[in-house]
């Protein structure tokens, strides 16, 4: 998987290109984490996320309980329609802020 990191001023967004599994949650985990001591407001666009896992998944709740914690907002943008289909079966599309998926 591949991350890539833009930021704007209070706002960092981290496009995500590739597979969210077992071996490649941790490096989400060190991108997505430490963003919230740098920005009040962390995007994560999935337009070229292929497939997440259980283990993608639990990064992305750690996201939003961290964003939770520290009064920050966590969107997620341009989800494609095999990565819904999971966060909707999984119950994440009500825990996660969806926006734009396609």
């Amino acid at each position: 998987m591949t991350i890539t990191k833009t930021q704007e001023s209070e706002k960092i967004t981290l496009s995500l290109h590739g597979r969210l599994d077992t071996s490649t949650s941790p490096q989400l985990q060190d991108t997505l984490l430490p963003a919230f001591e740098e920005a009040q407001q962390i995007e994560l666009d999935l337009a070229n996320l292929a497939y997440v896992s259980s283990a993608g998944l639990r990064v992305l709740l750690m996201g939003q309980k961290t964003a939770n914690a520290k009064s920050a907002s966590l969107t997620i943008s341009n989800v494609p329609e095999d990565v819904m289909e999971v966060f909707d079966m999984t119950g994440f599309s009500n825990m996660l802020n969806i926006v734009d998926s396609k």
